[in-house]
Protein backbone atom coordinates (compact mmCIF):
# COMPACT_ATOMS: atom_id res chain seq x y z
CA UNK A 1 0.00 0.00 0.00
CA UNK A 2 1.48 3.58 -0.83
CA UNK A 3 1.63 6.43 1.18
CA UNK A 4 0.23 9.79 -0.35
CA UNK A 5 1.18 13.41 0.51
CA UNK A 6 -0.62 16.20 -1.41
CA UNK A 7 0.26 19.42 -3.02
CA UNK A 8 -2.46 22.19 -2.44
CA UNK A 9 -1.74 25.55 -3.36
CA UNK A 10 -3.57 29.06 -2.74
CA UNK A 11 -4.87 29.49 -6.21
CA UNK A 12 -3.86 28.79 -10.01
CA UNK A 13 0.01 28.66 -10.80
CA UNK A 14 1.27 28.75 -7.38
CA UNK A 15 3.76 26.07 -8.74
CA UNK A 16 1.90 23.18 -7.99
CA UNK A 17 2.29 21.04 -10.95
CA UNK A 18 6.67 22.04 -10.79
CA UNK A 19 6.71 21.14 -6.89
CA UNK A 20 4.98 18.02 -7.66
CA UNK A 21 7.43 17.32 -10.15
CA UNK A 22 10.14 17.84 -8.09
CA UNK A 23 9.13 15.91 -5.09
CA UNK A 24 8.65 12.65 -7.28
CA UNK A 25 12.07 12.74 -9.06
CA UNK A 26 13.53 13.37 -5.17
CA UNK A 27 11.74 10.43 -3.78
CA UNK A 28 12.98 7.91 -7.46
CA UNK A 29 16.31 9.84 -6.65
CA UNK A 30 15.82 8.61 -2.78
CA UNK A 31 15.37 4.74 -4.41
CA UNK A 32 11.39 4.67 -4.05
CA UNK A 33 9.14 3.14 -6.35
CA UNK A 34 6.77 6.56 -7.04
CA UNK A 35 3.46 7.63 -9.49
CA UNK A 36 2.25 10.77 -9.44
CA UNK A 37 -1.72 11.14 -9.42
CA UNK A 38 -4.09 14.70 -10.11
CA UNK A 39 -7.83 13.40 -10.13
CA UNK A 40 -9.12 16.37 -12.24
CA UNK A 41 -7.62 18.50 -14.09
CA UNK A 42 -8.68 21.37 -16.36
CA UNK A 43 -6.00 21.97 -18.93
CA UNK A 44 -5.55 22.31 -22.60
CA UNK A 45 -2.18 21.12 -22.62
CA UNK A 46 -2.70 17.26 -23.00
CA UNK A 47 -0.48 13.95 -23.73
CA UNK A 48 -1.00 11.16 -25.44
CA UNK A 49 -0.24 7.76 -23.30
CA UNK A 50 1.74 5.07 -24.77
CA UNK A 51 -1.37 3.04 -24.67
CA UNK A 52 -2.96 6.03 -27.17
CA UNK A 53 -5.34 7.33 -24.33
CA UNK A 54 -5.07 10.95 -23.50
CA UNK A 55 -3.82 12.82 -19.87
CA UNK A 56 -2.51 16.47 -18.63
CA UNK A 57 0.64 16.74 -19.43
CA UNK A 58 1.81 18.13 -16.35
CA UNK A 59 1.05 13.93 -15.56
CA UNK A 60 3.07 13.07 -18.43
CA UNK A 61 5.87 15.12 -16.88
CA UNK A 62 5.36 14.31 -13.52
CA UNK A 63 5.83 10.42 -14.81
CA UNK A 64 8.64 11.51 -16.84
CA UNK A 65 10.25 12.44 -13.16
CA UNK A 66 9.05 9.21 -11.64
CA UNK A 67 10.48 7.41 -14.46
CA UNK A 68 7.71 5.50 -15.24
CA UNK A 69 5.78 5.16 -18.29
CA UNK A 70 2.24 8.04 -18.19
CA UNK A 71 -0.80 5.88 -17.41
CA UNK A 72 -4.11 7.01 -17.48
CA UNK A 73 -4.77 6.47 -13.71
CA UNK A 74 -2.34 9.50 -12.87
CA UNK A 75 -5.34 11.77 -14.39
CA UNK A 76 -8.59 9.98 -14.25
CA UNK A 77 -10.49 13.33 -15.16
CA UNK A 78 -9.14 15.69 -17.95
CA UNK A 79 -11.40 19.17 -18.44
CA UNK A 80 -10.64 20.49 -21.60
CA UNK A 81 -12.22 24.03 -21.78
CA UNK A 82 -14.22 24.63 -25.51
CA UNK A 83 -15.47 27.66 -24.28
CA UNK A 84 -15.55 30.24 -21.87
CA UNK A 85 -18.73 27.99 -20.29
CA UNK A 86 -17.77 24.61 -21.16
CA UNK A 87 -15.21 21.81 -22.05
CA UNK A 88 -14.85 18.72 -23.18
CA UNK A 89 -14.79 16.07 -20.41
CA UNK A 90 -12.39 13.59 -20.69
CA UNK A 91 -12.49 9.86 -18.07
CA UNK A 92 -10.13 7.59 -18.09
CA UNK A 93 -8.58 8.89 -21.12
CA UNK A 94 -11.59 9.06 -23.71
CA UNK A 95 -14.13 11.48 -24.51
CA UNK A 96 -16.77 11.41 -22.45
CA UNK A 97 -18.53 14.43 -23.82
CA UNK A 98 -18.92 18.05 -23.77
CA UNK A 99 -20.61 19.38 -20.92
CA UNK A 100 -21.33 23.00 -19.41
CA UNK A 101 -19.57 24.30 -15.87
CA UNK A 102 -22.72 24.20 -14.73
CA UNK A 103 -23.77 20.83 -15.38
CA UNK A 104 -20.21 19.25 -14.97
CA UNK A 105 -19.89 20.75 -11.40
CA UNK A 106 -23.77 19.40 -10.67
CA UNK A 107 -23.17 16.04 -11.42
CA UNK A 108 -19.34 15.61 -10.35
CA UNK A 109 -19.70 13.25 -7.47
CA UNK A 110 -20.74 10.70 -9.73
CA UNK A 111 -17.56 10.77 -11.64
CA UNK A 112 -15.92 9.63 -7.90
CA UNK A 113 -15.79 6.46 -8.86
CA UNK A 114 -13.46 6.71 -11.58
CA UNK A 115 -11.32 8.89 -9.95
CA UNK A 116 -11.43 6.10 -6.70
CA UNK A 117 -10.66 3.19 -8.98
CA UNK A 118 -8.08 4.69 -10.52
CA UNK A 119 -6.00 5.76 -7.42
CA UNK A 120 -6.48 2.36 -5.95
CA UNK A 121 -4.88 0.73 -8.41
CA UNK A 122 -1.87 3.25 -8.14
CA UNK A 123 -2.14 2.30 -4.44
CA UNK A 124 -1.41 -1.46 -5.22
CA UNK A 125 1.36 -0.95 -6.75
CA UNK A 126 3.89 2.19 -5.56
CA UNK A 127 5.51 3.26 -1.97
CA UNK A 128 4.57 6.99 -2.50
CA UNK A 129 1.81 8.69 -4.08
CA UNK A 130 2.22 12.58 -5.17
CA UNK A 131 -0.74 14.09 -5.51
CA UNK A 132 -1.31 17.35 -6.87
CA UNK A 133 -4.24 19.66 -5.96
CA UNK A 134 -6.06 21.97 -8.23
CA UNK A 135 -6.82 26.08 -7.89
CA UNK A 136 -7.49 26.67 -4.64
CA UNK A 137 -9.13 24.52 -1.70
CA UNK A 138 -10.82 27.58 -0.33
CA UNK A 139 -13.49 28.35 -4.12
CA UNK A 140 -16.55 28.35 -1.23
CA UNK A 141 -19.02 28.19 -4.02
CA UNK A 142 -17.65 24.97 -5.25
CA UNK A 143 -16.59 22.74 -2.08
CA UNK A 144 -19.45 21.07 -2.02
CA UNK A 145 -18.72 17.11 -3.26
CA UNK A 146 -14.80 18.30 -3.70
CA UNK A 147 -13.04 15.09 -5.54
CA UNK A 148 -9.52 17.30 -5.86
CA UNK A 149 -8.31 19.37 -3.11
CA UNK A 150 -9.61 18.90 0.61
CA UNK A 151 -12.49 16.61 0.07
CA UNK A 152 -9.64 13.76 -1.96
CA UNK A 153 -7.58 14.72 0.87
CA UNK A 154 -9.85 13.29 3.17
CA UNK A 155 -11.06 10.88 1.17
CA UNK A 156 -7.30 9.04 0.50
CA UNK A 157 -6.39 9.93 4.37
CA UNK A 158 -3.22 12.07 2.60
CA UNK A 159 -1.45 14.72 4.15
CA UNK A 160 -1.19 17.65 2.65
CA UNK A 161 1.07 20.77 2.40
CA UNK A 162 0.12 24.10 1.41
CA UNK A 163 2.22 26.39 -1.30
CA UNK A 164 1.61 30.11 -2.00
CA UNK A 165 3.29 31.75 -4.82
CA UNK A 166 5.63 35.00 -3.21
CA UNK A 167 6.60 35.85 -7.01
CA UNK A 168 3.23 37.00 -7.53
CA UNK A 169 2.76 39.33 -3.87
CA UNK A 170 0.27 38.82 -0.79
CA UNK A 171 1.86 35.69 0.30
CA UNK A 172 0.44 36.16 3.78
CA UNK A 173 -2.95 36.47 2.40
CA UNK A 174 -2.90 33.23 0.65
CA UNK A 175 -1.31 30.85 3.08
CA UNK A 176 -2.83 32.80 6.23
CA UNK A 177 -6.25 33.50 4.22
CA UNK A 178 -6.90 30.10 3.04
CA UNK A 179 -6.12 28.30 6.59
CA UNK A 180 -8.54 30.69 7.89
CA UNK A 181 -11.28 29.57 5.66
CA UNK A 182 -10.70 25.77 6.10
CA UNK A 183 -12.63 23.59 8.19
CA UNK A 184 -11.17 21.90 10.84
CA UNK A 185 -11.30 18.72 9.06
CA UNK A 186 -9.18 20.27 6.33
CA UNK A 187 -7.51 22.04 8.61
CA UNK A 188 -6.17 19.22 10.82
CA UNK A 189 -4.92 17.21 7.26
CA UNK A 190 -2.64 20.42 6.62
CA UNK A 191 0.78 19.36 7.59
CA UNK A 192 3.49 21.87 6.47
CA UNK A 193 3.36 24.97 4.92
CA UNK A 194 5.63 26.16 1.80
CA UNK A 195 6.78 29.78 0.14
CA UNK A 196 7.17 29.35 -3.56
CA UNK A 197 9.16 31.68 -6.23
CA UNK A 198 11.30 33.80 -4.00
CA UNK A 199 13.67 35.79 -5.39
CA UNK A 200 16.77 37.69 -3.84
CA UNK A 201 18.03 36.67 -0.53
CA UNK A 202 16.18 34.59 1.10
CA UNK A 203 17.36 35.21 4.62
CA UNK A 204 15.58 38.38 4.11
CA UNK A 205 12.14 36.34 4.61
CA UNK A 206 13.09 34.77 7.78
CA UNK A 207 10.63 37.20 10.10
CA UNK A 208 8.17 36.09 7.48
CA UNK A 209 8.67 32.60 8.34
CA UNK A 210 7.88 33.41 12.18
CA UNK A 211 5.06 35.30 11.43
CA UNK A 212 3.22 32.83 8.77
CA UNK A 213 4.62 29.69 11.92
CA UNK A 214 2.84 31.96 15.11
CA UNK A 215 -0.48 32.72 12.44
CA UNK A 216 -0.93 30.12 10.86
CA UNK A 217 0.40 27.78 13.87
CA UNK A 218 1.66 25.46 11.04
CA UNK A 219 5.54 25.06 10.24
CA UNK A 220 7.10 26.36 7.29
CA UNK A 221 8.53 23.56 5.56
CA UNK A 222 10.88 25.78 3.31
CA UNK A 223 10.99 28.71 0.75
CA UNK A 224 12.01 27.59 -2.61
CA UNK A 225 13.99 29.86 -4.90
CA UNK A 226 12.38 31.05 -8.26
CA UNK A 227 14.30 28.12 -10.49
CA UNK A 228 14.92 28.89 -14.03
CA UNK A 229 14.13 25.06 -15.10
CA UNK A 230 12.77 24.62 -18.57
CA UNK A 231 10.29 22.01 -17.55
CA UNK A 232 6.62 21.78 -19.31
CA UNK A 233 3.94 23.35 -17.61
CA UNK A 234 0.31 22.51 -17.20
CA UNK A 235 -1.78 25.29 -19.43
CA UNK A 236 -0.82 28.64 -21.17
CA UNK A 237 -0.96 30.02 -17.40
CA UNK A 238 2.78 28.96 -17.63
CA UNK A 239 4.81 32.24 -17.07
CA UNK A 240 7.42 30.25 -20.30
CA UNK A 241 4.47 31.38 -22.56
CA UNK A 242 5.17 35.29 -22.46
CA UNK A 243 9.15 35.56 -22.03
CA UNK A 244 10.65 37.31 -25.18
CA UNK A 245 14.54 37.73 -25.98
CA UNK A 246 16.37 39.56 -28.35
CA UNK A 247 18.15 37.41 -30.88
CA UNK A 248 19.21 36.56 -34.26
CA UNK A 249 16.10 34.18 -35.23
CA UNK A 250 12.57 35.45 -34.20
CA UNK A 251 10.08 32.26 -34.40
CA UNK A 252 6.11 33.99 -33.85
CA UNK A 253 3.58 31.95 -32.13
CA UNK A 254 0.25 32.47 -32.41
CA UNK A 255 -1.43 33.37 -29.54
CA UNK A 256 -4.72 31.55 -30.16
CA UNK A 257 -7.69 32.38 -27.62
CA UNK A 258 -7.52 28.71 -27.04
CA UNK A 259 -4.06 27.74 -27.78
CA UNK A 260 -3.29 24.16 -26.74
CA UNK A 261 -0.13 21.82 -26.48
CA UNK A 262 2.44 25.42 -26.36
CA UNK A 263 4.64 22.62 -25.17
CA UNK A 264 5.46 21.87 -28.96
CA UNK A 265 8.05 24.59 -28.85
CA UNK A 266 9.48 24.11 -25.40
CA UNK A 267 12.77 22.49 -27.46
CA UNK A 268 13.37 25.81 -29.36
CA UNK A 269 14.55 27.44 -25.82
CA UNK A 270 17.10 25.18 -26.00
CA UNK A 271 19.37 27.08 -29.00
CA UNK A 272 21.29 29.80 -28.79
CA UNK A 273 20.25 33.13 -30.65
CA UNK A 274 16.81 31.63 -30.89
CA UNK A 275 13.55 33.36 -29.50
CA UNK A 276 10.29 32.11 -29.43
CA UNK A 277 7.62 35.44 -28.71
CA UNK A 278 3.73 34.82 -28.53
CA UNK A 279 1.72 36.97 -30.87
CA UNK A 280 -1.55 38.35 -29.53
CA UNK A 281 -2.15 41.27 -31.97
CA UNK A 282 -1.61 42.35 -35.74
CA UNK A 283 0.74 45.25 -34.85
CA UNK A 284 3.17 42.66 -32.91
CA UNK A 285 3.74 40.52 -35.75
CA UNK A 286 5.72 42.36 -37.51
CA UNK A 287 8.45 40.75 -39.67
CA UNK A 288 9.72 37.07 -37.91
CA UNK A 289 11.87 34.54 -39.39
CA UNK A 290 9.18 32.33 -38.80
CA UNK A 291 5.53 31.97 -38.08
CA UNK A 292 3.94 28.83 -36.34
CA UNK A 293 -0.05 28.41 -35.69
CA UNK A 294 -0.22 26.12 -32.65
CA UNK A 295 -3.10 23.48 -31.78
CA UNK A 296 -6.20 24.83 -30.46
CA UNK A 297 -9.43 23.34 -28.82
CA UNK A 298 -11.60 25.78 -30.42
CA UNK A 299 -10.59 25.61 -34.63
CA UNK A 300 -14.09 27.63 -35.82
CA UNK A 301 -14.10 30.00 -33.14
CA UNK A 302 -10.21 31.10 -33.20
CA UNK A 303 -10.22 31.49 -36.68
CA UNK A 304 -12.90 34.16 -36.54
CA UNK A 305 -10.63 35.73 -33.87
CA UNK A 306 -7.51 35.73 -36.16
CA UNK A 307 -9.97 37.56 -38.90
CA UNK A 308 -11.76 39.63 -36.64
CA UNK A 309 -8.20 41.01 -34.93
CA UNK A 310 -6.65 41.15 -38.49
CA UNK A 311 -3.96 38.90 -37.54
CA UNK A 312 -5.31 36.60 -40.56
CA UNK A 313 -4.46 39.68 -42.58
CA UNK A 314 -1.01 40.23 -41.34
CA UNK A 315 0.05 36.25 -41.33
CA UNK A 316 -1.07 36.76 -45.05
CA UNK A 317 1.16 39.69 -45.81
CA UNK A 318 4.02 38.14 -44.28
CA UNK A 319 3.06 34.83 -46.48
CA UNK A 320 3.74 37.29 -49.28
CA UNK A 321 7.21 37.94 -48.10
CA UNK A 322 7.98 34.48 -48.13
CA UNK A 323 8.28 34.13 -44.51
CA UNK A 324 7.85 30.72 -43.45
CA UNK A 325 4.20 29.65 -42.19
CA UNK A 326 4.11 26.71 -40.09
CA UNK A 327 1.39 25.02 -38.69
CA UNK A 328 0.36 22.04 -36.30
CA UNK A 329 -3.02 20.28 -35.33
CA UNK A 330 -5.75 22.66 -35.19
CA UNK A 331 -3.14 25.55 -36.45
CA UNK A 332 -2.68 23.30 -39.47
CA UNK A 333 -6.17 22.97 -40.31
CA UNK A 334 -6.67 27.02 -40.00
CA UNK A 335 -4.08 26.92 -42.89
CA UNK A 336 -7.21 25.12 -44.90
CA UNK A 337 -9.51 26.32 -47.32
CA UNK A 338 -12.51 25.45 -44.74
CA UNK A 339 -13.58 24.06 -41.17
CA UNK A 340 -16.78 22.49 -40.85
CA UNK A 341 -18.39 21.20 -37.76
CA UNK A 342 -21.37 19.67 -38.31
CA UNK A 343 -21.85 17.80 -34.92
CA UNK A 344 -21.34 20.84 -33.00
CA UNK A 345 -17.79 18.22 -32.01
CA UNK A 346 -16.84 21.64 -30.75
CA UNK A 347 -19.16 24.25 -31.09
CA UNK A 348 -21.04 23.65 -34.59
CA UNK A 349 -20.79 26.10 -37.43
CA UNK A 350 -18.53 26.62 -40.86
CA UNK A 351 -16.15 28.89 -42.03
CA UNK A 352 -13.35 29.35 -44.25
CA UNK A 353 -9.80 29.26 -43.14
CA UNK A 354 -6.99 31.12 -44.88
CA UNK A 355 -6.38 29.25 -47.63
CA UNK A 356 -2.76 28.91 -47.68
CA UNK A 357 -3.04 25.01 -48.33
CA UNK A 358 -5.43 23.39 -50.08
CA UNK A 359 -6.99 20.91 -47.72
CA UNK A 360 -10.45 20.98 -45.94
CA UNK A 361 -11.32 19.82 -42.37
CA UNK A 362 -14.77 18.02 -40.88
CA UNK A 363 -15.05 17.78 -37.29
CA UNK A 364 -16.59 14.27 -36.11
CA UNK A 365 -17.29 12.88 -32.53
CA UNK A 366 -14.52 10.26 -33.43
CA UNK A 367 -11.21 11.67 -31.84
CA UNK A 368 -7.95 10.29 -32.81
CA UNK A 369 -5.32 9.43 -30.25
CA UNK A 370 -1.93 8.05 -31.22
CA UNK A 371 1.46 7.99 -30.22
CA UNK A 372 3.33 8.27 -34.09
CA UNK A 373 6.51 7.60 -35.92
CA UNK A 374 7.66 8.65 -39.32
CA UNK A 375 10.31 10.63 -41.45
CA UNK A 376 9.31 14.16 -43.16
CA UNK A 377 8.79 13.64 -47.49
CA UNK A 378 8.56 17.73 -47.74
CA UNK A 379 10.94 18.45 -51.42
CA UNK A 380 10.66 21.83 -51.80
CA UNK A 381 9.84 25.58 -50.64
CA UNK A 382 11.21 25.88 -47.38
CA UNK A 383 10.06 22.98 -45.12
CA UNK A 384 12.54 20.38 -47.53
CA UNK A 385 15.34 21.36 -45.25
CA UNK A 386 13.50 18.05 -43.24
CA UNK A 387 13.29 16.59 -46.11
CA UNK A 388 13.97 12.69 -44.45
CA UNK A 389 14.16 13.81 -41.24
CA UNK A 390 12.83 11.18 -39.00
CA UNK A 391 10.54 12.16 -36.00
CA UNK A 392 8.09 10.82 -33.27
CA UNK A 393 5.21 12.33 -31.69
CA UNK A 394 1.81 11.94 -31.07
CA UNK A 395 -1.65 13.52 -32.17
CA UNK A 396 -4.85 14.48 -30.38
CA UNK A 397 -7.36 15.47 -32.97
CA UNK A 398 -11.24 15.69 -33.61
CA UNK A 399 -11.10 16.39 -37.22
CA UNK A 400 -10.63 14.59 -40.53
CA UNK A 401 -8.82 16.12 -43.21
CA UNK A 402 -9.14 16.10 -46.88
CA UNK A 403 -5.69 17.24 -48.78
CA UNK A 404 -5.23 18.29 -52.27
CA UNK A 405 -1.49 19.04 -51.83
CA UNK A 406 1.94 16.91 -51.52
CA UNK A 407 1.58 15.18 -47.89
CA UNK A 408 4.33 16.64 -45.54
CA UNK A 409 5.23 12.99 -44.14
CA UNK A 410 4.62 9.54 -43.85
CA UNK A 411 4.24 7.53 -41.01
CA UNK A 412 5.82 4.10 -39.52
CA UNK A 413 2.43 2.84 -40.67
CA UNK A 414 2.61 4.00 -44.16
CA UNK A 415 0.01 6.37 -43.63
CA UNK A 416 0.52 9.82 -45.12
CA UNK A 417 0.27 13.20 -42.87
CA UNK A 418 -0.38 16.83 -42.89
CA UNK A 419 0.35 18.70 -46.08
CA UNK A 420 2.98 21.64 -47.90
CA UNK A 421 2.85 24.12 -50.62
CA UNK A 422 5.60 26.63 -51.12
CA UNK A 423 6.81 28.10 -47.49
CA UNK A 424 3.69 27.09 -45.88
CA UNK A 425 3.31 23.54 -44.00
CA UNK A 426 1.20 21.82 -41.29
CA UNK A 427 0.87 18.73 -39.47
CA UNK A 428 -1.01 17.04 -36.55
CA UNK A 429 1.86 15.27 -35.39
CA UNK A 430 2.46 17.11 -31.70
CA UNK A 431 5.99 17.49 -30.94
CA UNK A 432 7.53 17.09 -34.12
CA UNK A 433 9.88 19.23 -33.61
CA UNK A 434 11.62 17.39 -30.38
CA UNK A 435 13.13 15.33 -32.63
CA UNK A 436 16.66 16.48 -32.67
CA UNK A 437 16.91 15.99 -36.67
CA UNK A 438 13.72 17.86 -36.86
CA UNK A 439 14.40 20.73 -34.81
CA UNK A 440 18.26 21.63 -35.73
CA UNK A 441 17.75 21.31 -39.50
CA UNK A 442 15.01 23.79 -39.15
CA UNK A 443 17.12 26.16 -37.20
CA UNK A 444 20.25 25.67 -39.65
CA UNK A 445 17.38 26.32 -42.29
CA UNK A 446 16.65 29.38 -41.15
CA UNK A 447 20.02 30.74 -41.10
CA UNK A 448 20.92 30.47 -43.89
CA UNK A 449 17.35 31.72 -45.26
CA UNK A 450 19.24 34.84 -42.81
CA UNK A 451 22.36 34.76 -45.20
CA UNK A 452 24.28 33.59 -41.90
CA UNK A 453 26.18 30.29 -41.40
CA UNK A 454 25.89 28.93 -37.51
CA UNK A 455 26.45 26.49 -35.73
CA UNK A 456 23.36 24.98 -33.47
CA UNK A 457 22.95 22.20 -31.59
CA UNK A 458 20.96 21.27 -28.81
CA UNK A 459 21.31 18.38 -26.53
CA UNK A 460 18.66 15.29 -27.23
CA UNK A 461 15.43 16.68 -25.74
CA UNK A 462 14.92 13.58 -23.81
CA UNK A 463 18.29 13.87 -22.13
CA UNK A 464 17.93 17.33 -21.63
CA UNK A 465 14.71 16.88 -19.48
CA UNK A 466 16.56 14.79 -17.00
CA UNK A 467 19.05 17.61 -16.64
CA UNK A 468 15.94 20.01 -16.47
CA UNK A 469 14.27 17.16 -13.58
CA UNK A 470 17.56 16.91 -11.56
CA UNK A 471 18.18 20.36 -11.77
CA UNK A 472 15.05 21.51 -10.33
CA UNK A 473 15.20 18.81 -7.91
CA UNK A 474 18.40 19.24 -6.54
CA UNK A 475 16.62 22.74 -5.64
CA UNK A 476 13.98 21.97 -3.96
CA UNK A 477 15.31 19.59 -1.95
CA UNK A 478 18.09 22.18 -0.70
CA UNK A 479 15.35 24.77 -0.02
CA UNK A 480 12.85 22.17 1.63
CA UNK A 481 13.14 20.36 5.17
CA UNK A 482 13.24 16.67 3.20
CA UNK A 483 13.62 15.07 6.95
CA UNK A 484 10.18 16.57 7.91
CA UNK A 485 8.52 15.75 4.83
CA UNK A 486 9.07 12.23 5.15
CA UNK A 487 8.34 12.16 8.78
CA UNK A 488 4.75 13.71 7.51
CA UNK A 489 4.62 11.13 5.14
CA UNK A 490 5.14 8.32 7.63
CA UNK A 491 3.13 9.38 9.94
CA UNK A 492 -0.25 10.47 7.42
CA UNK A 493 -3.29 11.85 9.05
Amino acid sequence: MAKPIMIQGTMSNVGKSLLTTALCRIFVQDGYKVAPFKSQNMALNSYVTPDNLEIGTAQAVQAEACKILPDVIMNPILLKPTTNSGSQVIINGEVYGNMRAFDYFRNKKKFLPYVMDAYEKLNQNYDIIVIEGAGSPVEMNLKKDDIVNMGLAQTVKSPVLLVGDIDRGGVFAQLLGTLSLLEESELNLVKGLIVNKFRGDIRLFDDGIQILEERGKKPVLGVVPFTDCQIDGEDSLCDTIVKTTNTLIDIAVIKLPKLANYTDFAVFRQYENVAVRYVGRAEDLQNPDMIIIPGTKSTIADMQWLRTNHLEKAIKECHTKQIPIFGICGGYQLLGRRISDPDHTENGGEITGMGLLNIDTMFSTLKTRTNTTGKIICTDGFFSALNNAEFYGYEIHMGKTTVNEPSFAVKDNSTVDGAYRGNVAGTYVHGIFDSQSVSERLIHALFRKKGMVQRVHATDRKTYKEIQYNLLANTVRKSLNMEQIYQIIKEGV
